[in-house]
């Protein structure tokens, strides 16, 4: 069955009408028949169709119960109704219950034709244009693909490869990273961009609804199946379908998922009609998809099927000269959706910034500059304005990569020595807070460098492969004294490459 045709249901009762009009269509559309209305209402409750072509008077069942019919299963199906008679009261009720239009009998073949056609061509370019008004809000994602990092060039350079191709792609990395942004930056640099991305978070759902979503329903499969639905897979038919937190699904999803990428074929909850489906899948992931292959949660046939391409997604944490970048490019995202005139940042607060570790990554960045943007009254952000969080430089959780990582990580010996100087380890187990440890150790770090270095914090700052700005910061926020004299300052100078 071709994705691509539309699907029309011709309801009539004398034969050579019957055969007429179906010959006059098949060419170009795919055509059902029906010679009652009795079985077009069977029909309705087992396919889905684009346009329904149907006689008013029918033995049985007439044709304006056909559209009250169709009307309940399948609301945005066209229905165009035949009579013999050009002003008949069942006509114009037929049009009051919903009919696109009417034809009258006799008709010329091309009439018909060109009605058909403009009444789908209506009817794809309202579709159309409530798809253009969705992917104008989300296409605002496009331009949280920022950063000049080597880590973020390495990913556009192999987006750039990769995405006018019919590749399977799974993206990895933690909450937050932008792994749905990266995939929009796929499908809209496709030859698929002008057909749906359509995106599903896979964790959210229980596996019953998942299913249903995916692959759409009948009419009275389940409790509350009150019409027949699409699922997703058919919506995106001819784009791009995400995938979000694929390591979240059942075993059993996984077989299903599998056998669509196999056949591209679905077949709807509680249906019986295989339906092909030209999609592209991008999957995305914050888990160990290969640790899931290991424990017997994630299939292993699966995982090659989707793993053809990865894109390993980095922490903010790992690439913070792409902090003062998003953090840009927040601020006048939300000066201008907040009617606010703000220019820039404070010192104190760029350093806030970009000292915070960002366990939420890139999230948590553009909430922390929303709420900034939100609160603050003069035309800077300050760093009385930034979540306690990025003010302390003490988050409520711990990063992900930590929680996410090998259990065997609890029972693992700490470093034994470092270039500065020797590590000084807490007792690792029960009670032990990576953090507090953390803290201390960078605190160390200062202090030892800032002895070694004279007392001089931008020649600290360089050993330690620090921002000067971000020594500054910590230096203050752990009460760490060191020069700030006129050396320092030509010192932080030379390396902004300012005239002092």
């Amino acid at each position: 069955m071709s994705p691509n045709k539309n699907k029309i249901l011709i309801v009539e009762d004398e034969k050579s009408m019957r055969d007429m009009l179906f010959l006059l269509l098949k060419k170009e559309y795919e055509v059902d028949v029906a010679p009652t209305g009795e079985e077009a209402k069977k029909l309705l409750t087992e396919k889905l169709y684009d346009l329904i072509l149907t006689d008013i008077s029918l033995p049985g069942i007439s044709g304006i119960e056909v559209l009250r019919a169709s009307k309940d299963a399948l609301p945005e199906t066209s229905v165009i109704m035949i009579t013999a008679y050009a002003s008949t009261e069942s006509a114009i009720e037929a049009l009051k219950l919903g009919a696109s239009d009417y034809i009258v009998k006799p008709f010329n073949v091309d009439e018909i034709k060109i009605i058909i056609k403009n009444e789908l061509d209506k009817r794809r370019l309202a579709k159309e244009n409530v798809y253009l008004k969705e992917q104008l809000k989300k296409k605002s994602d496009l331009g949280e693909i920022v950063g000049r990092s080597p880590k973020m060039m390495e990913i556009l350079s192999l987006i750039y490869k990769i995405a006018d191709t019919n590749t399977t792609i799974t993206i990895s990395g933690e909450s937050g990273t932008g792994k749905e942004a990266i995939a929009r930056t796929i499908h809209y640099n496709s030859s698929r961009k002008d057909s749906p991305f359509v995106s599903i978070n896979c964790g959210a759902l229980p596996e019953g609804i998942l299913e249903s979503e995916l692959f759409g329903h009948m009419k009275g499969a389940f409790t509350g199946a009150t019409m027949t639905k699409r699922g997703l897979f058919e919506v995106a038919n001819g784009g791009t379908l995400f995938l979000d937190e694929i390591g979240e699904t059942s075993l059993g999803m996984q077989v299903k998922l599998l056998r669509v990428l196999q056949d591209k074929k679905i077949r709807r909850v509680g249906g019986t009609e295989e339906i092909d489906v030209d999609v592209r899948i991008i999957a995305a992931t914050n888990q160990n998809l290969e640790r899931l292959v290991q424990e017997r949660r994630f299939r292993e046939d699966l995982y090659y099927r989707i793993n053809v391409i990865e894109i390993k997604m980095p922490p903010l944490r790992e690439k913070r000269e792409d902090i003062p970048i998003l953090a840009d490019h927040f601020l006048k995202k939300f000066t201008q959706a907040l009617h606010k005139s703000i220019s820039g940042f404070d010192p104190d607060a760029m350093e806030a910034l970009e000292s915070y570790h960002w366990p939420g990554n890139v999230r948590e960045l553009e909430n922390a500059i929303e709420r900034a943007v939100t609160l603050e009254i003069l035309n800077k952000i300050r760093v009385e304005s930034l979540p306690a969080d990025v003010r302390t430089g003490k988050s409520k959780f711990q990063p992900q990569e930590v929680l996410a990582g090998d259990p065997s990580l609890s029972q693992a010996s700490p470093p034994q020595g470092t270039e500065l100087f020797e590590f000084h380890g807490a007792s690792w187990g029960k009670g032990f807070n990576l953090e507090e440890e953390i803290e201390k150790l960078r605190k160390r770090y200062l202090e030892d460098a800032l002895e070694r270095c004279g007392g001089v914090q931008s020649k600290a700052a360089r050993m330690l492969g620090m921002s000067f700005r971000s020594f500054r910061y910590f230096a203050k926020k752990y009460d760490i004294s060191g020069r700030s004299n006129s050396t320092a300052s030509e010192e932080t100078g030379k390396e902004s490459g300012g005239n002092g």
